[in-house]
């Protein structure tokens, strides 16, 4: 059965056609005013990193797979225990799986890097708290996949939790899988913040841009935006204080506000703040068309209960269920510690289904 599998992704993957791509890479690396422009450089680095796992993952799961047949006939002829087979088989059916989800991330901007926004709903504290929460979820996650995470905007709650947060991941794949978390994300607790212990539920909203190294052909009319300066807030020692270091873009045909306080330099949180504009810009470019963009930014003035993607149940149970793909854990306490890849691989393999009856 699996086999069959495995042999039926053959036509989509065109092996050889990766390996030419990677050799045509290998070329422009070797010319001499390669390391003139940084940043593609170092981008199309990473491009050929990333098509050489992919390569060397198809070669292991071909080998897998010989080897997966041979103690098949072995185990027939009672040469060799069945536990051993079992072990074999689940690690092949494991490579498969990481095979599959790299076959899905085919869109050219899967591959890029990615920008996160966290935002509380109504409710104060209580959302504040929330938003926090995610933030810890993803800070796991990026941990478990040996990702990096840059803080370009943060901004402490009244009491407790945050009001925004904006952050930068990379990675192989950032965007491509960190697209399965936009949404909202609802919770149901005990609140801790709740004197009498009554339940309370709470909304944030996650979104998610596509970034990269390379300069994003954006043209931004100096006319279309206005840059303010403000006092930074929160964690960044007493100079952060001192200075209006902090940056507000807002542009005016779209609205889209963007702000960065991380830095103690006005002129890099400028440039930080420039980059989320950019890459947000780049992203309705992008969606078009579909008006997903427009929808999302809609769903920023009203966070509530028609626009779910996920419930985390704290109490009267324990479940986190995806309303997209039905998907659900009664393990809150590993999802909330980053253990999000069933999430994230069963969104794809449904966007890819619903692609497909298109």
């Amino acid at each position: 059965m699996q086999t069959k599998s495995f042999q039926s992704c053959g036509g989509t993957f065109d092996l050889q056609s990766k390996k030419n791509m990677i050799e045509q890479m290998r070329l422009k690396s070797n010319k001499s005013d390669f390391w003139k422009d940084k940043n593609s450089a170092s981008s199309l680095l990473k491009d050929i990193s990333i098509l050489e796992k992919e390569v060397k993952l198809w070669e292991t799961l071909d080998l897998a797979k010989n080897d997966v047949e041979v103690l098949l006939e072995f185990a027939e002829s009672g040469d060799v225990e069945l536990k051993e087979v079992s072990s074999e088989l689940n690690k092949f059916i494991l490579n498969i799986q990481e095979l599959e989800l790299k076959m899905i991330l085919g869109d050219e901007m899967d591959a890029q890097d990615a920008i996160i926004t966290i935002h509380p709903g109504a409710g104060g504290t209580e959302s504040q708290d929330w938003a926090q929460m995610l933030y810890r979820m993803y800070s796991r996650w990026i941990e478990r996949k040996g990702f990096k995470m840059d803080i370009l905007d943060y901004q402490p709650g009244d009491e407790a939790g945050i009001k925004d947060l904006t952050m930068e991941v990379k990675g192989e794949y950032c965007y491509g899988l960190l697209k399965a978390e936009a949404g909202v994300h609802r919770l149901v607790r005990i609140s801790p913040f709740d004197s009498n212990n009554r339940r309370h539920t709470s909304f944030a909203s996650v979104f998610v841009y596509p970034t990269s190294d390379k300069e994003i052909e954006i043209e931004i009319d100096q006319n279309d935006i206005r840059i303010d300066t403000y006092r930074a807030s929160g964690a960044g020692g007493q100079h952060v204080n001192k200075t209006d270091s902090a940056i507000r873009i807002t542009h005016l045909p779209t609205g889209i506000v963007v702000q960065c306080q991380n830095e103690r330099s006005q002129h890099k949180n400028k440039a930080s703040a420039l980059k989320v504009l950019k890459a947000r810009l780049y992203q309705l470019e992008v969606e078009k068309g579909k008006e997903e963009m427009k929808n999302l930014e809609e769903k920023k003035m009203d966070i509530g209960w028609g626009s779910q993607i996920r419930s985390y149940v704290f109490h009267p149970y324990n479940l986190v269920k995806d309303h997209r793909t039905k998907k659900e854990t009664g393990n809150v306490s590993s999802v909330m510690d980053g253990e999000l890849d069933g999430f994230i691989h069963a969104y794809l393999l449904n966007q890819l289904n619903q692609n497909s009856d298109l």
